[in-house]
């Protein structure tokens, strides 16, 4: 089956707008639209999603363009929801594989994906070297991971703990920001890692300061394990799930759509990239392999 064209449009923020139109998390949003922007029209590319998750980012990509995409996980669930999510789509595998062991030879991509990923690594530096190793001369990659100076609204209770007892919490519905990860990155610990990894570093950004409270637990916590239960409703959840852009977003009444421009009006004080010493939720960097 043929994937779904995008929206008619001569903007691509047009498009980066529509395939993430029901996205809550505003930090995932703008997640995206930096991805999209710096890989830039992908026809006969070939990129990979470096810990794709459920599928997200290849079956927007497969939207884009077509471009011949792989994933790559560590987690079964995931994986076998990425696939069930890009089972319909031409031209994209997914696959379980380690970071630290990636399953290609040298030099095949174009680009690679880390969004999220380089956190939960024990070993970033290695792994960002093996990401390396499979890229192309002049190939990029594209990371994203949480900023260790995040705003105090987005996980009020981690910036708590951590203030007053130099702790967190790293499982279970209250982990926040923190959830599984080992660490969480400064601009300048992000970038030590890529160059030490032997990448140009070209484009930095931080983003996503102002935020409704507790938006994380509300959205990772408890809004993502009942919309995966099924307890809501496959009508509630084809409205909620960030994963169904291709289909139809329910009335502009509906109590998740009133939710969204809600976030959305909160949102739009932030800017693409914040100034310099602001707490934002993500660090964006755009590396290229000399």
């Amino acid at each position: 089956m043929a994937a779904p064209s995008p929206p008619p449009a001569t903007d691509p923020a047009e498009v980066y707008g529509h395939l993430t139109r029901k996205e809550a998390d505003m930090a995932f949003q703008r997640r995206a639209w930096t991805i999209f922007e710096w890989l830039g029209p992908t026809d006969g590319q070939t990129i990979l999603d470096c810990g794709c998750g459920r599928g997200f980012y290849l079956k927007m990509l497969r939207h884009l363009g077509t471009a011949e995409l792989f994933g790559i996980d560590l987690e079964l669930p995931y994986l076998q929801k990425a696939r069930r999510n890009t089972a319909d789509l031409p031209a994209v595998l997914v696959s379980n594989a380690s970071i630290h062991d990636l399953p290609f030879p040298d030099e095949t991509f174009d680009a690679v994906l880390l969004s999220e990923i380089l956190e939960h690594v024990d070993r970033d530096v290695d792994a960002l070297g093996e990401v390396r190793r499979v890229l192309k001369p002049g190939g990029l990659a594209l990371l994203t991971v949480p900023h260790a100076d995040y705003p105090f609204w987005w996980d009020p209770i981690n910036k708590t703990l951590e203030i007053l007892f130099r702790t967190h919490v790293a499982r279970g519905p209250l982990a926040g920001i923190w959830a599984f990860h080992i660490r969480l990155y400064t601009p300048e610990e992000l970038r030590r890692a890529v160059l030490a990894a032997g990448f140009q570093v070209e484009e930095e950004r931080s983003f996503t300061h102002h935020s409704f409270p507790f938006v994380h637990n509300l959205l990772y916590g408890l809004g993502k394990p009942l919309l995966e239960s099924g307890l809501l409703g496959r009508g509630l959840a084809d409205v909620a799930d960030r994963g169904s852009f291709d289909r139809d977003g329910g009335s502009s009444f509906h109590p998740v759509n009133v939710g969204l421009r809600m976030l959305n009006w909160i949102d739009r004080r932030n800017a693409m990239n914040e100034p310099p010493g602001r707490s934002t939720v993500n660090l964006c960097l755009k590396a290229r392999k000399g």
